[in-house]
């Protein structure tokens, strides 16, 4: 009996043991031939696309290929900057009148000064002016405002310069694509479907690629618009609630 329940155990133990290794095997076949599968489709999409830039032609296509590049590198830097360039003005306000109640100018410029962005340099111009008056520093705010609005908005000429080139340049590749469609068809001495619809091919190929760089670069153009303009609210109601800090103060 007790060899029966052994043979039994055992035998079950081994059966187990043979189905979890097929199991096992047959994940690792089905796995490998997915993980082949998109291997293939990936190298065959990343084939197409190199052949269809090959096929625009290298001159206009190589142009529209620098567009993107060049804006893509603003857009990403410009995006660096202002996202570095956002402030917690309400905790900045808070502490800058905590300072002026206990420690007085001098703290509360230091504090400024060890604080990254636009609103924090306002704010140290600003206590620059303190000793000539309150007129002063507001004039001193604004312009000095100014002057930080026209950084945030460096390199944004560029990137709509981009923007707007790039769907030019492919249609301008687009235009003589047809031109040298017309001149095959000219010169074969007939219009045979397979030219007409081969060239055609070729010369859209140019905007089809400027369209969506000029649609890539305008998603960058409009997300660093509304930081912009996020950022130069912030700075304008944060200058109002400095003066006001400082004229509470003089009194």
């Amino acid at each position: 009996m007790k060899r029966l329940i052994t043979f039994l155990t055992l035998t079950i133990l081994l059966t187990t043991g043979v189905l979890n290794e097929v199991y096992a095997q047959g994940q690792g076949t089905e796995s490998l031939a997915q993980t082949t599968q998109v291997a293939t489709e990936s190298r065959g999409f990343h084939q197409m696309i190199k052949d269809y830039f090959i096929q625009g032609g290298a001159g206009f296509m190589a142009s529209i290929l620098m567009c993107l590049i060049f804006g893509l590198a603003i857009a990403i830097e410009r995006t660096l900057y202002l996202n570095l360039s956002a402030t917690n003005t309400k905790k900045l306000l808070n502490q800058i009148e905590t300072a002026l109640e206990s420690k007085g100018i001098n703290q509360a410029k230091e504090i400024c000064a060890n604080t990254r962005g636009p609103v924090a340099s306002i704010f140290v111009q600003g206590f620059t002016r303190y000793d000539e008056g309150l007129e002063m520093v507001e004039k001193s705010v604004v312009s000095y405002g100014g002057v930080l609005m026209g950084r945030l908005e460096n390199g944004m000429t560029w990137i709509s310069l981009f923007i707007a080139t790039a769907p030019m340049l492919g249609f301008l590749g687009t235009v003589i694509g047809m031109v040298q469609a017309f001149d095959a068809i000219e010169a074969a001495g007939d219009i045979s479907p397979t030219i007409v619809a081969g060239g055609i091919k070729v010369a859209l190929l140019t905007t089809v690629f400027g369209l969506i760089t000029a649609i890539i670069l305008q998603f960058f153009y409009n997300y660093l618009t509304s930081r912009i303009d996020s950022i130069v609210n912030d700075m304008e109601d944060s200058a109002i609630s400095f003066i006001d800090l400082l004229s509470k103060y003089k009194k």
